[in-house]
């Protein structure tokens, strides 16, 4: 690897536990007959995972070199924000594994590593304008697996998904010294 993709490599989020615990749940979960899209994709390693099952699969990542990095690995991806770019009642699934890293104003986000990473004061400064707007593209049978991170409040993440109109039910779980990561699988109520 040239210095030239190692820097571009290092302003992608590349897989991680949390990465692996999504993608395995998403392989699961995708049909063949799937639309999928996954939001925030970075490296394409979900998006990569679903495709793997003969799924039709989409990334989207509001990061150029992420975007680029997920277009060599083989994925159709869209730069934008969540699932904005995207029209109603088009997928079958979506995956988002969230920026959830609690973060103070104080913290300056700028670059695109940090912006893959941190999720506000809560935690959920990324989740709940998803949950808001990830109803709006999936088909009525669509559904969505999330990534929670016990740090960005594992309860209260349930209850903007309820509030969104979803009901949530954990699909894996795996605990680490200082967290504890959820995949929720969200359903039309």
């Amino acid at each position: 690897m040239g210095l030239d993709e190692r820097r571009e490599r290092e302003k992608v989020y590349q897989p991680a536990e949390d990465s692996h615990l999504l993608a395995t749940a998403a392989r699961d979960e995708a049909a063949p007959t799937d639309r999928t899209l996954d939001v925030g994709t970075g490296s394409g390693y979900v998006a990569t995972a679903m495709a793997e099952t003969g799924a039709t699969v989409y990334g989207v990542d509001p990061n150029p070199h992420a975007c680029r990095q997920a277009r060599e690995n083989g994925i159709r991806v869209v730069q934008g924000d969540l699932t904005e770019p995207f029209g109603d009642g088009v997928f079958d699934l979506v995956t988002f594994n969230p920026p959830y890293l609690p973060t103070t104003p104080e913290e300056a986000v700028d670059d695109w590593m940090e912006v893959a990473l941190a999720g506000g004061e809560s935690g959920r400064a990324v989740i709940e304008p998803f949950l808001a707007g990830v109803g709006r593209v999936l088909t009525p049978e669509g559904r969505v697996l999330m990534l929670v991170s016990s740090l960005s409040g594992f309860d209260t993440v349930v209850e903007l998904a309820n509030e969104a109109g979803f009901t949530a039910t954990t699909v894996d779980q795996d605990s680490f010294p200082f967290e504890t990561l959820s995949i929720l699988r969200l359903d039309h109520e």
